[in-house]
């Protein structure tokens, strides 16, 4: 005989995120491991004393892990998969009938935020892993995939020059008054 499934959900009895996320999962684990309490200080001067308050910090960069990890690609599709999965929810801190940020507001974020802060970070977060054991730069894997290239060769630069130009990318960056609005500033 051929079975149905109904679909009737009986009331979640007090349930908490902390029973229903596994003990060994990733995001516990990286919650243990990484340390985003410098954060706060990091962005502290790119804010005014009174106003709104908004997305707090840590889970701005928690948010911009989970990107990461997730291999996500836009802040609107990253709250979708936040608001469907529990282990995000817990790792971010937000209950289950708690509202999350809204995608846009992530994006006036990370303008405000710039490449500095975005660069000092990455700087800290990887401090930490060395510290952890977790990066070592031991090995070096090298891909040698053939792929067809559509460039010319009078594109080609010198070394120093591409260098150079990168250089001044980061050093734009450092600029305390940029805000990550683009090569206008």
């Amino acid at each position: 005989m051929m079975g149905t499934k109904e679909r009737r959900f009986a009331p979640l009895a007090n349930p908490s995120l902390d029973d229903l996320v596994p003990a060994e999962h990733f995001y516990r684990h990286l919650e243990r491991t990484l340390d985003l309490t410098f954060v706060r200080d990091l962005v502290r001067d790119r804010y005014a004393a009174g106003g709104r308050p908004s997305v707090d910090p840590v889970v701005f960069f928690k948010l911009q892990l989970v990107m990461f990890f997730e291999g996500l690609r836009s802040e609107r599709q990253l709250m979708q998969v936040v608001a469907d999965r529990l282990s995000l929810r817990w790792y971010l801190g937000y209950d289950l009938g708690e509202p999350l940020p809204d995608h846009s507001s992530l994006t006036r974020v990370r303008d405000r935020y710039g490449l500095t802060v975005f660069r000092r970070f990455f700087d800290e977060v990887v401090a930490q892993c060395q510290t952890a054991g977790l990066v070592w730069g031991g090995e070096l894997y090298i891909d040698a995939t053939k792929v067809a290239a559509n460039a010319s060769v009078d594109s080609v630069l010198p070394r120093f020059a591409v260098e150079a130009h990168v250089g001044g990318l980061f050093a734009a960056g450092d600029d305390p008054d940029d805000r990550g609005d683009g090569p206008d500033g």
